[in-house]
């Protein structure tokens, strides 16, 4: 007999069905067991008039295979209930699961570090499994949408020789006799291959920053959404595409995560366009808005990109914004400056709800002015030669942006932590599991 899934039970009413999964839960009524089945469709009720003594080794989180014949009943999940005929034990849970995998995620009491500590068991839990759920979702439709952009996918090392950022955010690796890094971000291959003649790329892949926090917002390993695209005009048609990218995806979740949005109380945003300001002007708001005088940072602090954020929400009803033209100096040496301000970068930031999710901007395309800026960096440019054969021999004006994948799905189902939406995060003290 072929499985069926938890999902297809109500299809099969009257008939005989084989159900795989885990025992989620287990309910004593006289004589008669409940077994609640799981499954990665969801979860089925089943029925046995004998009970779970009939079944000795039965207990939450066994893996089981259940037969028996589907019947209607308005009481039960979904409307269905399967009774059971037998069962069979393929693989016996030793133990009580250290978290309380079928408990809802409001009601569930274990603190972050537990759940991170047993993230193989935790991630049982349907709630927390629907995190990841939604997360797939969003990259599922990045790449969708990039493909249809006609982009091409690109897979760039991780080991490297050189940093991309600048400054010392470096995790230094022992690669045979010489010493190497990884991967900041895969920029220069990025770049290297608009110059290719590919023209629009984009990657999904891990990314590694030796920064030293330890907040809810950061991580040392995070997955990010990468695209860079030729022929610009300039950083707005960055920001233009991105535009049509995020809408896409968040109607993509929407339509297909719907109980997941559901399940942590959101909805997707619905923009008709996203607000955009200047760094100047964001710091005015700030200012006479919010009472935060910023005016000598080169930056937005945490604080004022939540400031800024509720004030957007408040006035506009979206809580997406553009930050545009930061301080050349305070962006990497690769960042286009404006002609008619030299130091103003044609840069940007995408905040949603307090928090930045994307960076992006124009890039230099100038061999010589490349070289310039990387010697006003402090930079050898014999350590990026074979970065600079690209531009030594014609590239096409072009601008590219990062989206943070773990930062993207926090701030859309409003989780406290960054941590919460990685897999297996690593933070300043955590490497395992």
């Amino acid at each position: 007999m072929k499985r069926i899934l938890a999902i297809e039970v109500k299809e099969y009413i009257g008939k005989e069905v084989l159900l795989q999964g885990w025992v989620h839960r287990i309910r004593q009524l006289g004589q008669v067991s409940f077994i609640i089945l799981r499954d990665r469709s969801g979860i089925v009720q089943t029925v046995a008039e004998e009970g779970v003594v009939a079944f000795p080794g039965l207990s939450n989180e066994s893996i089981v295979i259940i037969r028996g014949k589907v019947s209607a009943d308005a009481r039960a999940p979904g409307g269905v209930e399967v009774r059971v005929r037998d069962i069979d034990i393929l693989s016996q849970a030793l133990d009580t699961p250290p978290i309380e995998i079928n408990k809802k995620i409001d009601l569930l009491k274990t603190n972050l570090d537990t759940l991170l500590t047993f993230r193989a068991v935790c991630l049982r839990n349907p709630d927390i499994l629907s995190i990841f759920k939604v997360q797939a979702e969003l990259i599922r439709a990045f790449r969708q949408f990039l493909i249809q952009e006609n982009f091409t996918e690109i897979h760039t090392p991780k080991i490297v020789a050189t940093g991309t950022e600048g400054g010392a955010e470096l995790f230094s690796v022992r690669y045979f006799e010489q010493n190497v890094y990884l991967a900041q971000s895969p920029q220069f291959y990025k770049q290297i291959m608009v110059g290719s003649g590919l023209e629009r790329v984009f990657e999904v892949g891990h990314a590694y920053r030796a920064e030293d926090h330890n907040t809810t917002r950061h991580l040392n390993e995070y997955v990010s959404l990468d695209l860079e695209m030729g022929f610009i005009e300039n950083e707005q048609d960055v920001i233009e595409l991105q535009k049509k990218l995020i809408q896409f995806m968040f109607t993509e979740v929407s339509s297909n995560c719907a109980a997941e949005l559901k399940l942590y109380k959101v909805k997707t945003p619905q923009f008709k366009d996203i607000p955009q300001l200047t760094l100047i002007e964001a710091k005015e708001i700030l200012r006479s808005k919010c009472n935060k005088d910023l005016k000598e940072a080169p930056d937005l602090d945490p604080e004022g990109e939540r400031l800024l954020c509720q004030y957007i929400k408040k006035n506009t009803g979206e809580g997406l914004v553009y930050i545009t033209s930061y301080p050349i100096s305070k962006r990497p040496f690769y960042t286009m400056p404006r002609e008619d301000n030299p130091e103003v970068s044609r840069s940007f930031d995408l905040l949603y709800d307090g928090e930045e999710i994307t960076t992006g901007g124009q890039r230099i395309h100038n061999y010589g002015q490349l070289i310039k800026k990387m010697k006003e960096a402090g930079l050898n440019e014999k350590d990026f030669d074979f970065y600079l054969q690209a531009f030594k021999y014609g590239m096409p004006p072009h601008g590219g942006l990062a989206i943070g994948t773990e930062r993207i799905t926090k701030q859309l189902l409003g989780l406290g932590n960054i941590r919460e939406a990685s897999l297996f995060p690593r933070d300043r003290t955590r490497v395992a599991p």
